[in-house]
């Protein structure tokens, strides 16, 4: 097996925009600190996804912990950049991204696995430079606007398709975990399909989402926002007459009802219902979002932090959005350090909705840290420096993916 830390750097010659301290010239003795990056460590969680966990290690003792978006391949490109980083400073994060981003160039990274592995860097970086600095990751981000971030619970029952059932969840979720904003999938087989290959919705299975919807938001009415997910299912026809069967109803915001690769469908979709519009967790980086805000062929924009490229990304993409009154609504199926190092951004803007919260039915999602991370449908910023969580390894370890080690400080 090749060891991607001895690959030379395909980008060697090219130094023009090399963009490393020593490249740069930058002087030790004017650096906020003397911390130099000793290591890169990824492990890989069971969850209800596989949730890619990062460390970033220092010669001061100080380690900080990030996420990259969940599946194979991000660990060992993030091998990869490793002697890219070693000897680094960690504060200098909105530098290092950009390294990293020239570095892999040739390798994919305006978006992909490439991106996401950046992203699970970058937030390790924002916890290990705000350990150091003695701030709270929302500080490095501009301060904060709020104190605590609502979370949107992502709702399942074990007959998804039925309206009743999905109602009688939401009315749970509301009264007993105390959240008062939902999410179900609306992409649910209605027993009415007749070719699930040409992405055409007839009839009867439009009233059955208009049936399921009915259902769930007369049910909790004046109690929770409700927002319905597509997952990019529909052909252009199929979700302009879905999102206008839908609009008598309180629909927060309807999610992905088209494949994500043409903007011109994306924003015809959007321009012809009142039915909000929400999408973005499939693109990457803040030109992957710009004409999605800039020809406002959406509602709400929807990026997912530990894929899109990290909390400074998504700093960069909310007040694009904020220039067009554009709401943010997190993506988010993390473990507990991508959904905080979310609520730190959404502390940190002024335009968020809402972060998402997909894992209510996972017993030990928060056994994975040692502090309480949701409570009443709300994600308090915590106020001690970087994300402001400490990974509990016995539980990390108790839930790795089979074959994966846990982190190695030394």
């Amino acid at each position: 097996m090749i060891d991607p830390t001895q690959l030379s750097d395909p980008n060697a010659e090219y130094t023009m925009r090399d963009l490393s301290q020593e490249t740069m010239n930058l002087s030790d003795e004017q650096a906020v600190t003397d911390a130099e990056i000793t290591d890169i460590q990824t492990t890989m969680v069971d969850g209800n996804y596989p949730w890619i966990l990062v460390r970033v290690y220092t010669d001061a003792g100080v380690a900080g912990t990030g996420e990259s978006y969940w599946g194979g391949g991000d660990a060992s490109i993030i091998e990869r950049m490793k002697p890219f980083l070693l000897g680094e400073n960690p504060t200098d994060i909105d530098r290092l991204y950009e390294h990293l981003v020239q570095k892999m160039s040739g390798e994919g990274s305006i978006s992909g696995k490439v991106i996401s592995a950046i992203s699970g860097i970058e937030i390790a970086l924002h916890d290990v430079a705000g350990k150091l600095l003695g701030v709270p990751a929302y500080q490095l981000l501009g301060g904060k606007y709020r104190d605590s971030v609502r979370a949107y619970c992502d709702c399942h029952t074990e007959s998804e398709a039925d309206p009743e059932a999905c109602a009688d969840e939401a009315e749970r979720v509301v009264e007993q975990l105390g959240y008062d904003a939902l999410k179900f999938d609306l992409d649910v087989p209605s027993g009415h399909e007749r070719d699930r290959a040409n992405r055409h919705l007839n009839p009867l299975e439009i009233q059955h989402k208009v049936d399921l919807v009915e259902a769930v938001t007369e049910r909790v009415r004046g109690q929770a926002e409700v927002a319905f997910d597509c997952h990019w299912t529909y052909s252009a026809d199929s979700a302009k007459r879905l999102a206008e069967a839908l609009e008598p109803y309180d629909v927060w915001w309807l999610e992905d009802p088209v494949p994500p690769e043409n903007h011109d469908v994306q924003q015809t979709v959007t321009e012809d219902s009142s039915t909000p519009i929400a999408t973005g967790e499939n693109v990457y980086r803040t030109h992957g979002q710009r004409r999605l805000i800039e020809e406002e062929a959406v509602d709400i924009i929807a990026p997912d932090i530990p894929k899109v490229g990290g909390m400074r990304e998504g700093h960069k993409i909310a007040a694009l959005a904020d220039m067009y009154y554009l709401p943010v609504a997190m993506h988010n199926v993390s473990s507990p350090i991508g959904t905080i190092a979310s609520a730190h951004l959404g502390a940190a803007i002024p335009n968020v909705l809402a972060v998402e919260y997909h894992s209510y039915q996972l017993g030990w999602w928060d056994d994975l840290v040692e502090e309480t991370v949701i409570e009443n449908g709300r994600i308090d910023v915590p106020p001690d420096p970087g994300l402001g969580l400490t990974l509990d390894m016995d539980a990390v370890e108790a839930h790795m993916v089979e074959g994966e080690e846990l982190f190695d400080p030394a």
